[in-house]
């Protein structure tokens, strides 16, 4: 399940990013994936409406594989 979250701030650029979430049934939280990012709601609803399911897999396979990676030091 693809949604928005909004940060909140002065700075209205980039304020929406991407929240994916497993499918009803699926475990673990939710994947806050704050390097997509969009100026609004609209935006970010339209470029979600328009993405595949595909597409959507692989980011949050993307998304989890840099979770699970240690940071270089």
């Amino acid at each position: 399940m693809a949604s928005v979250a909004r940060e909140e701030g002065g700075d209205y650029k980039g304020r929406f990013y991407l929240v994916l979430k497993r499918a009803a049934g699926g475990d673990g939280p939710p994947v806050f994936l704050t390097d997509v990012r969009w100026n609004s709601r609209r935006t970010a609803q339209r470029t979600l409406a328009t993405m595949s399911d595909i597409e959507l897999r692989r980011r949050m396979r993307s998304a989890l594989g840099r979770a699970a990676r240690p940071a270089l030091a």
